[in-house]
């Protein structure tokens, strides 16, 4: 009898407990934070307007929180990779597929104040963001699914400007350049910042398959106060000869001439709708 009364009593404490555990889980889901909720709290607590050092503890905080997000955290779905070379679903004859590469890029506009952007940028197999720079900015990049190839350089300083040819009217300018990176970056890699005059500040995007960027710009692009978006053109370093006196440290494969060229045409970007948790400012 006394058995029976024990088992019972032990049967109604364990699933006193179990509710207990449950109620408390339930609490505790309720009550944290969302993982974009918690980027722009540490963006606006660090962010003033300008570049933020390499080397502070701000940036190192905010690089392992960023790379901590899934597609899940900011409404999104990892979507289904394919082999097709760029072109859309597999099966479809090949006389009525659209390329991959004419598809728009799509923006999904996260947050936008005078001080940061938070934004993603969800790419097609194949489609490209040309060679591009981010005038007196830091930017955090990470990979929310998927593969992107990324050539970046930074400008050689102090700068090395020639012009193609001199006796060519409105012939532009070409820039020195330095590679700073050239690799495919995946959701496992180490988050990729650029700063104004290191890490890359010049890169372009291709994507290998579907994928998705987040990013975070500080300061944001402002045209008025002279950070607009400007877009080049890279030459191999043997296409221009350097002025009489001028040398390159290191092998001239690691550099590259940039001439600034207009928007390109066949940049194909449309807005989106976030679908995440919405920020609370």
């Amino acid at each position: 009898m006394l058995s029976r009364l024990f088992k019972a009593g032990e049967k109604v404490l364990l699933n006193l407990v179990n509710k207990k555990d449950l109620h408390m889980a339930s609490r505790n889901q309720e009550n944290s934070t969302p993982k974009v909720q918690e980027l722009y709290n540490l963006c606006k607590d660090i962010f003033t307007g300008k570049a933020p050092s390499p080397a502070s503890m701000a940036v190192q905080k905010l690089c392992s929180v960023l790379d901590s997000v899934s597609p899940a955290d900011v409404g999104l779905e990892e979507e289904a990779q394919d082999d097709d070379r760029g072109y859309g679903v597999s099966g479809v004859s090949r006389f009525n597929r659209v390329g991959r590469w004419a598809q728009p890029i799509t923006f999904l506009d996260i947050h936008e104040c005078d001080t940061f952007t938070m934004c993603i940028f969800c790419f097609p197999t194949s489609s490209v963001i040309p060679l591009h720079d981010h005038p007196e900015m830091t930017v955090f990049s990470k990979i929310l699914y998927g593969s992107l190839h990324v050539k970046a350089y930074d400008w050689v300083e102090p700068p090395c400007i020639i012009s193609q040819d001199k006796g060519v009217p409105g012939s532009l300018p070409a820039r020195l350049a330095k590679l700073a990176g050239d690799k495919v970056i995946t959701p496992q890699s180490e988050i990729p910042v650029l700063y104004p005059k290191t890490g890359g500040n010049l890169h372009c995007f291709t994507a290998l398959t579907p994928c998705a960027v987040l990013d975070i710009l500080t300061p944001p692009y402002n045209e008025s106060v002279g950070r607009s978006c400007s877009y080049y053109m890279d030459y191999p370093f043997s296409t221009f000869a350097l002025e009489k006196g001028m040398k390159v440290e290191g092998k001239e494969d690691e550099y590259a001439w940039l001439v600034q060229i207009d928007t390109p045409d066949d940049l194909h970007m449309r807005p989106g709708s976030y679908t995440g948790p919405t920020i609370r400012v």
